[in-house]
């Protein structure tokens, strides 16, 4: 079945649901994410996937998808799910890092190599700690999903960082504003649904997303330069679907073993799509007339210097626990 034409396809409007044969006791989720549904994002198309296979599995359950965040803006997602407001959504974890600093590791720069290396670490003692607190804080990891992403500007293209000095961009999350800052940028932040007016009011000169919302939101409408990932992305952030454990434990055995057999239906298929929107993200850039350039491992290497200098160095002397993570993610080659 290919769940990506399914998506673009159909699903659009504030709110996509999957319609079978429910029993009138059907328990009903609600999913929130804040990419527009129905266009073809990866992380629409895993949630709907999801929808879809309990929908199959029969056990009186039944998820309504709210994309284009119509249900919560996108940083509220996080305390919606603690507070059992809100079931399940395709969420970037650090944007929940003023909740918990140690989320900062899953965007820190050129942490994650490539995307077999972000694979390895879903499996790591690395991610047993994060899943940790994901799960002490009253959440349930569903799916995996770990998207690569770049820069891009209006004014010039981004290599190296002197080539961001004195340009107002953003990150994302904390660990990458700390280098940006280091390398001479201005901050500021938003979520990448805001990225589009921000260049188009000129709040913003240059951001940093990933490349499924470098393509979802068309920034490639509003940039002159993006630097793609290539082979030295330094920017890989962690986007997980997630699941309030308060709605979870409402739930019974077969609904629980149905729904999480669906999570892994929808990383394995985010796992074989990741390393394609990155060429997917050039493609469209490149039909768009943006120029499009990638890093030179000298370049990277540059970057990584002023990240040890200020995001790793800050994470691991004011994060609990923080230096300690990090060593166990450049324990995972």
């Amino acid at each position: 079945m290919n769940y990506l034409h399914k998506s673009m396809a159909g699903f659009a409007g504030a709110a996509a649901v999957v319609a079978m044969s429910f029993s009138a006791s059907a328990t009903s989720l609600k999913a929130s994410h804040q990419w527009p549904g129905g266009k073809g994002d990866v992380r629409d198309v895993m949630v709907q996937m999801i929808a879809e296979e309990v929908a199959k599995a029969n056990v009186d359950l039944e998820i309504k998808v709210y994309p284009g965040k119509s249900l919560f803006k996108p940083k509220e997602q996080w305390q919606a799910m603690v507070k059992g407001q809100l079931d399940i959504s395709a969420f970037p974890l650090d944007y929940a890092s003023g909740f918990h600093p140690q989320f900062s590791a899953t965007l820190m720069p050129g942490l994650v190599k490539n995307h077999d290396h972000a694979k390895r670490l879903n499996d790591s003692p690395f991610m047993d700690d994060i899943k940790k607190i994901i799960n002490d804080a009253g959440i349930v990891v569903i799916s995996d999903a770990w998207l690569a992403g770049g820069f891009a500007s209006k004014k010039h293209c981004i290599y190296g960082p002197e080539t961001m000095a004195g340009q107002v961009t953003r990150a994302a999350g904390p660990a990458f504003e700390q280098m940006l800052v280091g390398a001479g940028a201005s901050i500021s932040s938003m979520s990448s649904s805001a990225i589009y007016q921000a260049l188009q009011t000129g709040v913003l000169d240059a951001a940093n997303t990933s490349s499924g919302s470098f393509v979802s939101y068309r920034i490639y409408e509003q940039v002159k330069c993006l630097t793609a990932p290539g082979d030295f992305a330094l920017w890989f952030m962690y986007e997980p679907i997630l699941m309030s454990k308060k709605s979870w434990d409402k739930l019974n055995k077969a609904q629980q073993d149905a729904l999480m057999a669906a999570g892994q239906k929808a990383e394995d298929y985010m796992t074989g799509e990741a390393k394609g929107l990155d060429d997917k993200l050039v493609d469209a850039y490149k039909k768009a007339g943006v120029e499009v350039v990638t890093m030179t491992g000298a370049q990277a290497d540059a970057w990584k210097a002023i990240a040890d200098k200020t995001s790793y160095k800050i994470f691991s002397e004011k994060v609990p626990g923080g230096k300690e993570l990090i060593a166990k993610a450049l324990a995972v080659d």
